[in-house]
């Protein structure tokens, strides 16, 4: 099967500050299912919005051949809205309509196309992805929407870019604030396009399905055959290849820097023999002379000869160090977030959530509890009522959104807000440890990427006085690249306290080392076992 490809043929774009992103981009991108991957601020929501056309190049050009569907993060739905409006097929359905009744207008047929059927297939996809509220009843297309949970509106994004029956399909982070039987469906779904899919995730199930993975690192893209795992073999077998060719070109930037040494010694030791041969004039002038110019032009190319060694040496150094990726890791000890065993955090005695769940809950000792659930059913209700019961040890949240600094205000002042005891000193190499140093602590909040943003704020939560002793976090790993969320769980590690983590994501929490599951529906939390 000919899968439509996505070109790039000399693209340039860069914002309106001067910054650049694409210079001269060439590429091709096709041939089934494409995981893109690419560290925060590498330019993966650029190249998509320049793919549809909400970016003009400054040069170049893209090229998508067929109808194009895009699922943004965004979706901006509103509450009041008609589930047919939002699925983009409102117009069609009332043309349909006064056609079958007998009152259509001019133009209706035209509206319609060749789309008689889409009341069905639009009832068919919403039940397949299990929104079952309007499976098997087209009437209900007609109804209006409530508050949509996160992963409730990602799956009416993606049955209306569906029903579009695009060629190429854009799928923008799908997998957040889905559960994990919404994610089994979506894979499914997705799965079953015809088409060529281009995806940008985090989630490393949805990436092991793909065709191949197309890498954007430094304003180039290298697409790998096979899925994630397959480019993680890949990419480590080149790391140590390049960690090899460091400690090769190292020794030789020793040897040639040892032997330039020592010819410098010995020619050296040949002036000095050369100067007491000529103030005792045991030769004839002339011939000395000779000798001195022939030494002379002799010793400046054995030098020059030692000295080009060594930069051909320094050179190869510079190219091994260039391959090998930015891996720093966050190493962070945290001794004073430790809790012991048995000691009290919360309880909960027959809580009534605002959604509706009456919930029993203990949490004791340094325990990882990972909170699952239907999307909608109240997790992050929950951790809100956590907070509100005032639990018996410090605590602090990490939100959705990260929205937790002053924006105006730098990495390390909004790190110094929260821990107002400690020396500048000590705060500057704290962040360090999160891979804020020097000057990029002095980064404003506003400015920072993605990551970054992560980053910082797992500081601000984690270096605040007191140091929190319970963590609540909201779906962290939302909207990281994948070195951002190996630095989540980094940070995650020195943690010695207690933990309750809202995640879909069974591997994150895996390496997080959760300890016990919960699972949240109308009945209440059960315990479930941890996989």
């Amino acid at each position: 099967m000919a899968y439509p490809t996505i070109s790039f043929s000399d693209l340039t774009f860069a914002w309106p500050d001067g910054t650049p992103v694409f210079d001269g981009f060439d590429a091709q991108l096709g041939g089934g299912h494409i995981g893109l991957v690419g560290s925060n601020g590498a330019g993966k929501s650029t190249l998509f919005r320049l793919i549809t056309g909400e970016l003009r190049p400054l040069r170049g050009s893209v090229t998508v051949p067929g109808s194009l569907g895009y699922l943004r993060q965004d979706l901006g739905l509103l509450t009041g809205q008609r589930v047919d409006e939002v699925l983009g097929i409102a117009e069609i359905r009332k043309a349909l309509h006064r056609i079958e009744t007998g009152v259509g207008l001019d133009g209706d047929f035209d509206i319609v196309g060749a789309a008689w059927d889409i009341e069905e297939r639009a009832v068919a996809l919403l039940g397949r992805l299990g929104l079952h509220y309007v499976a098997g009843d087209i009437a209900q297309l007609d109804r209006e929407l409530d508050t949509l949970s996160g992963g409730e509106t990602v799956l009416l994004g993606l049955v209306a870019e569906l029903l579009r029956e695009p060629e190429v399909l854009l799928l923008d982070e799908p997998t957040n604030n889905l559960d994990q039987v919404a994610r089994e469906r979506l894979y499914e779904v997705v799965g079953q396009f015809a088409g060529t899919v281009l995806t940008v995730s985090h989630d490393r199930e949805l990436l092991e399905r793909v065709d191949s993975i197309a890498e954007l690192r430094q304003g180039e893209i290298r697409v790998f055959g096979g899925n994630f795992s397959a480019y993680e073999r890949i990419v480590e077998a080149e790391q140590e290849a390049a960690r090899a060719a460091i400690r090769d070109a190292r020794g030789d930037v020793r040897k040639q820097a040892r032997e330039l040494v020592e010819t410098r010694i010995k020619l050296d030791r040949r002036q000095r023999y050369g100067q007491k041969m000529w103030d005792q004039k045991r030769e004839p002038k002339i011939v000395m002379g000779n000798r001195k110019r022939e030494a002379q032009v002799s010793a400046g190319k054995l030098r020059n000869q030692h000295i080009g060694k060594l930069e051909d040496a320094k050179d190869q150094l510079t190219a091994a160090q260039e391959r090998l990726r930015d891996d720093r890791e966050i190493r962070v000890d945290l001794p004073d977030t430790r809790l012991y065993p048995g000691q009290d955090v919360i309880e909960l005695e027959k809580v009534r959530l605002a959604c509706g769940p009456t919930v029993t809950l203990k949490i004791s000792g340094p325990e990882r509890i990972a909170l699952t659930g239907r999307n909608g059913v109240g997790k992050t209700t929950l951790l809100h009522r956590i907070r509100q019961e005032s639990p018996k040890v410090p605590w602090r949240m990490l939100p959705q959104r990260l929205d937790v600094f002053g924006e105006e205000l730098s990495v390390f002042e909004n790190v110094a807000a929260t821990a107002p005891h400690a020396s500048p000193e000590r705060i500057r190499a704290q962040l360090a440890r999160f891979l804020f140093r020097g000057a990029d602590a002095d980064v404003s909040a506003g400015a920072l990427s993605g990551g970054e943003r992560l980053r910082a704020a797992l500081a601000m939560i984690l270096l605040a006085e007191p140091a929190p002793r319970l963590l609540l976090l909201d779906e962290p790993t939302n909207n990281l690249d994948l070195p951002s969320l190996r630095h989540l769980t980094e940070a995650l590690a020195g943690f010695q306290g207690a933990l309750v983590v809202v995640s879909h994501d069974p591997r994150f929490l895996a390496e997080i080392g959760v300890t016990r599951s919960l699972e949240l529906s109308a009945d209440g939390l059960a315990d479930v076992p941890v996989d």
